[in-house]
């Protein structure tokens, strides 16, 4: 089979209990559970029980979960003097991939490869990225970041440190689903390139740190601050029509249009679309909403006519105008993805190293055809520098 040049799609690399994309019918699976329900029912700290230990919690479980993570949020100061010496322009997501690795060299279990070490690893990163990313925001206008509470949820309590006011308990809520339907989906770029590193054996803040390197992308996490800057851009609900039909008759893409995996609606765009709805109507924000209906109905008519196919949003095309009016900076949307994904990111590299899906640990290592310069079965006839003419 050649499956060469082609972004790995439909190849099947490994077996996973995590997750299950079904592209075709729009269904999205955590460990056996619906994502629809989880979003309806759940919280994040209950999901990311569930995605690391394939259960979901008893009640006295999830106390003792949030009771381990709450005491982990604090950050060494000395981490807030590194960020304070960055440039100020620093990308949010340079920023966070440079310091997780920092982070490790504070853990004490860094190098202690067991299951549990590793959960407790993932604890304190779950516990400290949100920190990391609000701090982030006030250091690079001058200000002192602002300490998290421990009476807050982990949705609740980034909302907090990153405004300074305790948040409307909807917005809370409405912020926590958005950390549930961004934890976990299966053997996307981010994720495999935490699993190619933790084959290496690599420890697991090395293997987070690539897989930020891989969110960080324009086509992956950092799509939705590519559609907040689109929704900017169009500022006006009358100018959409105009604008998709000019981007697309041009060959350029809509962002947050289409996805490489679902061939119908991602469930995830239809909970968010509705999240949207709900915050235009209490903060007022209606206007970016209405822009991000407008852009969908164009973009699906106008692609029907040009390509004679349906299109549909992905996950980061709601996403942007949920976390506008959330107060949420644009250029903190591809790190607010990292504080959900977390979770996920740690279930699979666990999974990885300690072979829980596959009947033992191997090192990715693929291979590749060599198209460059050929000289014959002897290679070429290697000339001296001051022999060469060019």
């Amino acid at each position: 089979m050649d499956v060469k040049n082609i972004g790995l799609r439909g190849v099947k690399v490994a077996d996973t209990r995590i997750s299950d994309v079904d592209g075709e019918k729009g269904v999205l699976i955590y460990r056996g559970y619906n994502i629809i329900d989880l979003a309806k029912s759940s919280t994040f700290e209950e999901v990311s029980f569930l995605l690391l230990n394939d259960r979901l919690p008893t009640q006295e479980e999830l106390k003792r979960f949030q009771s381990e993570l709450v005491p982990e949020r604090k950050i060494p100061e000395t981490i807030f003097e590194i960020m304070k010496r960055l440039p100020k322009s620093a990308n949010p997501m340079d920023v966070l991939q440079s310091i997780v690795p920092i982070l490790g060299t504070y853990d004490l279990q860094l190098n202690e490869e067991t299951r549990e070490a590793n959960l407790k690893k993932t604890f304190r990163l779950m516990a400290k990225l949100p920190g990391i990313v609000a701090a982030w925001d006030h250091i690079r206008k001058g200000k002192e970041p602002i300490l998290p509470r421990s009476d807050l949820t982990h949705a609740g309590n980034f909302l907090f440190m990153l405004s300074g006011s305790l948040p409307n308990p909807d917005t809370a809520r409405d912020f926590d689903i958005c950390l549930v339907l961004h934890a976990e989906h299966s053997f996307n770029a981010s994720t495999f390139a935490g699993r190619e590193v933790a084959s290496t054996h690599a420890h697991l803040y090395a293997s987070i740190t690539a897989a930020l390197g891989a969110l960080s992308g324009e086509l992956h996490g950092g799509a939705n601050s590519e559609v907040m800057r689109m929704l900017l851009e169009i500022e006006e609900v009358d100018r959409v029509k105009s604008w998709v039909r000019e981007k697309l008759q041009k060959g350029g893409k809509v962002m947050g249009m289409g996805h490489a995996v679902y061939h119908t609606e991602d469930p995830r765009a239809t909970i968010l679309r509705k999240t949207s709805e709900k915050l235009a109507e209490r903060t007022g924000g209606r206007k970016w909403y209405d822009i991000t209906r407008t852009i969908e109905s164009a973009t699906k008519e106008e692609f029907r006519k040009l390509k004679g196919k349906e299109i549909y949003p992905n996950v980061d095309f709601f996403s942007a105008s949920v976390y506008h009016m959330m107060n949420i900076p644009a250029d903190l949307f591809t790190p607010v993805f990292a504080i959900s994904r977390i979770s996920g990111w740690a279930a699979h590299i666990i999974e990885e190293k300690f072979a829980e899906a596959q009947p033992k640990a191997e090192l990715y290592r693929p291979d590749a055809d060599y198209i460059g310069t050929y000289c014959g079965p002897q290679a070429c006839e290697y000339v001296r520098i001051e022999e060469r003419t060019k």
